[in-house]
């Protein structure tokens, strides 16, 4: 069967892939009493749903983090910051914003809330409510709202209940609760400090005790003065090149012999006697009696350093030391003198510390205070019946819409032009307006072109359009200027014989198992039809 080239191209084809919102919008308005009805079912629906529905009662109250116990928060920052060891060990730590975050969660714990549930449960099992499956989480997910104000220390504790009796009752145990648990957890956690603290002191008293006893002891052992750990104002290595003899390549200022600002000092005397040997030597020969007494006097004051370490012990007449043995004594003194100054170092910070918190401890207020006694709304929260009447009229359209394009796609009947022609391979002739009072200008184009001198015309229903093409016949008669036969019937063998042979049919009119049953006729029928009129709905 062959189509005119010219017109088929004019025809549309609809991909799969895309929804026509205009056909949809035509769907909709043809099936529109399963959209009223779904409208009204769901208003229905709402309706008796919130009367069946127990009211729900809210109330509320505020605390705040009182500016008080910022300010201690501070301190216990502070004192955290100084003594992490401290702090981490006695339940001490700074960031007000996290402790509060965390306050809030501890707040929703059964910490706080079991004893208030434990009794609303009572409460319920003895009104006849059922409290079988009735659970914590629940109940607080459910009923119980703690809110933490943003850039704020405010607490907004909302409770809910269709039991309107025992909100307020419910919302005054929650806020003595959350106060006793408040000041407790700061309380304990100075306690805890406080306890550390006097235990630490008292330990670490003890050890600078024990440390500094045996300091002073090991000096007055062996006759260290005062400093005397600073080797007589040198170090080790110091007085390792002043006693390791006299090189001749050494020089110094020439001073006098009285030696004045030495006394007590070996190393200084021991200093002076070298410088006055060179200065001898520079005159006189070692055969000199003055310089032999200075070497004498060097030799022995060289082994008295040596032993003494530089002055800094003062030897009981019965103990010799080597040089070894004295710096060994020196630098075992110089290791307990430091021990003893960090003992006392920490001692001192400890009790520092402990000062700290007894007057933190002293200064300790309750840290929460309520700045909204609690309150029940004189209205219940839900249900609402606008609220509800607005969801059931929404959802009973979108359930009315969809079950509206299901049992208009269910019915099988074709409305789409371009859905009829992917069907029925015919070349589209015109489309008439739904209005008859339009067809004039096409009737008289489809006599002039396509009619011309033809004697007879085949007038093929398609569907339910018999109407339809009688009405055609009727508007396409007075444009023909001469006889004409017009034939309306859907009976090929009555047809057969027609010159002009036209399908015609209507939006609606014919259903996808007619449109496949006629395209099987036109492929068994001998004549190839002439074209389509289609018929807006």
């Amino acid at each position: 069967m062959s189509t005119n080239p010219d017109e088929s191209a004019a025809i549309a084809t609809p991909t799969g892939d895309e929804i026509d919102l205009k056909q949809v919008a035509l769907a909709l308005s043809r099936q529109w009493p399963l959209i009223l009805a779904g409208a009204v079912g769901g208003l229905g629906s709402a309706a008796l749903n919130t009367g069946l529905t127990k009211p729900v009662w809210e109330g509320n109250f505020q605390i705040v983090l009182s500016s008080k116990n910022l300010e201690g928060s501070s301190r216990l920052s502070s004192l955290a910051a100084s003594s992490p060891m401290l702090s981490s060990l006695a339940g001490l730590s700074g960031g007000s914003t996290a402790q509060l975050e965390t306050q809030v969660k501890i707040l929703e714990s059964p910490l706080v809330l079991k004893p208030i549930f434990d009794l609303v449960k009572a409460r319920k099992a003895h009104t006849g409510d059922s409290i079988s499956k009735l659970r914590f989480a629940e109940w607080v997910k459910g009923n119980l709202e703690v809110k933490l104000e943003k850039g704020t220390s405010v607490l907004t504790i909302t409770y809910r209940d269709s039991d309107k009796p025992m909100v307020l009752p419910v919302l005054h145990q929650i806020s003595e609760a959350y106060q006793r648990y408040s000041g407790r957890d700061r309380r304990e956690s100075i306690r805890n400090g406080l306890e550390y603290s006097i235990k630490q002191v008292a330990k670490f008293r003890k050890k600078a005790e024990e440390t500094t006893r045996a300091a002073d002891a090991y000096r007055i052992r062996f006759g260290i003065a005062d400093g005397g750990g600073k080797l007589g104002g040198g170090t080790v290595s110091d007085i390792s090149k002043l006693v390791g003899g006299y090189s001749g390549g050494i020089t110094a200022p020439i001073i006098t012999t009285s030696r004045p600002g030495t006394q007590g000092d070996p190393l200084g005397q021991l200093a002076q006697i070298n410088q006055e040997l060179i200065r001898r030597q520079q005159t006189f020969t070692n055969r000199d009696p003055s310089i032999k007494a200075l070497i004498r006097e060097r030799d022995a004051l060289r082994r008295y350093v040596e032993s003494s370490s530089a002055g800094s012990l003062a030897l009981p007449s019965q103990l010799t030391n080597s040089k070894e043995q004295a710096m060994e004594i020196v630098l075992r003194y110089q290791e307990l003198e430091r021990t003893a100054r960090r003992d006392n170092a920490i001692l001192d910070s400890l009790e520092s510390s402990l000062m700290s918190i007894q007057l933190e401890q002293a200064r300790v207020n309750d840290p929460w205070d309520l700045i909204s006694t609690p309150t029940m709304l004189d209205e219940p929260v839900s249900p609402k019946l606008s609220r509800n009447l607005a969801l059931g009229l929404l959802a009973g359209l979108i359930l009315g819409s969809g079950g509206a394009l299901v049992a208009d796609r269910r019915s099988g009947r074709i409305f789409n032009l371009e859905e009829f022609q992917s069907l029925v391979q015919a070349p589209r002739l015109a489309t008439l307006p739904k209005n008859p009072d339009e067809w004039p200008a096409i009737m008289q184009l489809l006599a002039d072109v396509k009619l011309g001198q033809a004697i007879s015309l085949a007038l093929i229903p398609v569907g339910n359009s018999h109407v339809n093409c009688e009405a055609i016949a009727q508007h396409l008669q007075p444009y023909l200027d001469h006889s004409i036969t017009i034939t309306i019937s859907a009976d090929w063998h009555q047809i057969r014989t027609c010159q002009i042979q036209w399908l015609v049919a209507a939006s609606g009119s014919s259903t996808r198992r007619e449109l496949e049953s006629l395209q099987q006729q036109l492929k068994l029928h001998t004549k190839t039809v002439d074209g389509l009129v289609w018929l807006e709905g």
